[in-house]
């Protein structure tokens, strides 16, 4: 037996599994604690899924290519196959459409845990991987779309990241350019991983072999290439012509782009036509993290608007998640205490004044509030609805921004929202309040 083999054999601990030391278990759990706060800061609240799942459930919300990856075993009570958990989004989509049917959207749930996912020893990678995300079901908007990549760049600003970059785009673009090529659904698929990989020969030999027409694979062959700031856009709708799908994920990327500059990520943002995630079930737009010194994401996610529908209830949604290994490897160390799972308040806005109630709410996060932030009307209703969402919620007080009749430096601030007299809930105190003078309130004030 050839002496390597007989090492590995031998080994103590599995391939693709590490033992953390107390000295590095500590700063670990600082790092967890840190982002668990800025979770919470955000109204997110923690879900823990379980380490088993049924493969004949489950494998509705995985890729066939996952489910060769899962760690497979017989349930010794029923005979059914167990796997260890491969995947926390498609578990989580699984719970909210099978156990939290009666529960009112949005949902804002985040999780720390781990994946285990068979690799071969000579790839480098993890078998067992601990992330920490978060998941905002049941919004298709630009805001919804905005919140999830400003939580992730706040984690990291929070952990003390101040070089990093997101890599922003739009599953479809790239998608529905080759689906227009003609390329067959098996081309399109070996496409996609040769683009998501930016193996640009081996795309160029699929498009070769498929006969696609000249023009139009030199416009597929562009677009994993389309990467940098507002200058892809218009590329990218010159590759698109009239095509009306093709322009309206520019379109959402485009939005979304500007409003997560407006709140402060502009010089971390960039702009890639190509990026396509490694899930089939994203289908909106997505993102990936990188940061000086790591030749590897940190994390990212996207929009799956059809995984939970997999389930039995279709919900739109996006989330993110970190691989908490990687995060450590580019830190010394992160400080923070474990914070309350609720939110202390609710800020809302009208469409139009969406950058601005970005800004106020980093303002408040700053100061160590926990902000729930919403898209609504705040004309006519509105003000009844926050308050009962603010109700729903659990916070002390709601920040309406741009209501009318109030100047634009200011905001209304509604508190004693849990008060009650003789059973029934009071109306709550309303006053304006300066937006600089805010953070420095307390919310009894």
């Amino acid at each position: 037996m050839a002496p390597s083999m007989h090492a590995r054999e031998r080994a103590l601990v599995p391939a693709g599994m590490t033992a953390i030391l107390p000295r590095t278990a500590r700063r670990v759990r600082r790092l967890e604690e840190t982002l668990v706060t800025a979770l919470s800061r955000w109204g997110y609240q923690e879900i823990i899924p379980p380490t088993f799942e049924y493969l004949d459930v489950l494998s509705a919300g995985l890729e066939p290519e996952l489910v060769e990856q899962c760690y497979k075993f017989a349930d010794r009570t029923t005979g059914r196959i167990l796997l260890l958990r491969p995947d926390v989004t498609a578990q989580i989509a699984r719970i909210v459409a099978m156990g939290m049917v009666g529960t009112g959207v949005p949902l804002r749930l985040c999780y720390r845990t781990t994946v285990f996912r068979y690799e071969p020893e000579h790839a480098g990678r993890e078998r067992e991987i601990f992330q920490i995300g978060a998941e905002l079901i049941g919004v298709d908007d630009v805001m919804a779309d905005a919140e999830i990549v400003a939580l992730m760049g706040d984690c990291l600003r929070q952990l003390g990241f101040t070089s990093f970059k997101i890599s922003l785009g739009h599953v479809l673009f790239f998608k529905s350019l080759l689906a227009r090529s003609g390329l067959s659904p098996g081309a399109r698929k070996r496409a996609e991983h040769a683009a998501a990989r930016k193996d640009l020969p081996h795309l160029e030999e699929i498009l070769a072999q498929e006969r696609v027409p000249r023009r139009t694979a030199r416009a597929v062959l562009e677009v994993p290439g389309l990467y940098g700031q507002e200058e892809v856009l218009e590329r990218g709708r010159a590759l698109a012509g009239r095509d009306a799908l093709l322009r309206e994920t520019l379109d959402r990327l485009a939005r979304v782009y500007r409003l997560l500059a407006e709140t402060g990520l502009r010089d971390h943002l960039l702009l890639d036509l190509g990026e396509l995630r490694g899930f089939d079930y994203y289908d909106g737009v997505v993102f990936d993290v990188f940061a000086e010194g790591l030749g590897c994401e940190l994390g990212g996610g996207g929009r799956y608007n059809h995984l939970i529908g997999r389930f039995g209830r279709e919900l739109p949604s996006t989330g993110f998640a970190f691989d908490v290994d990687r995060l450590f490897r580019t830190l010394d160390g992160a400080e923070n205490g474990l914070p309350s799972s609720h939110a202390d308040v609710l800020l809302v806005a009208p469409p139009q004044r969406l950058p601005q109630l970005f800004r106020v709410a980093g303002d408040l996060r700053q100061a160590g509030w926990r902000v729930v932030q919403r898209q609504q009307p705040v004309r006519g209703d509105g003000m009844r609805r926050a308050i009962e969402e603010g109700r729903r919620e659990g916070v002390s007080a709601v920040v309406m921004v741009g209501v009318p009749r109030v100047s634009d430096d200011e905001v209304l601030l509604l508190t004693g929202l849990a008060s009650r007299g003789r059973g029934v809930a009071k109306q709550p105190g309303r006053r304006r309040v300066k937006i600089k003078e805010l953070p420095a309130l307390r919310l009894s004030d």
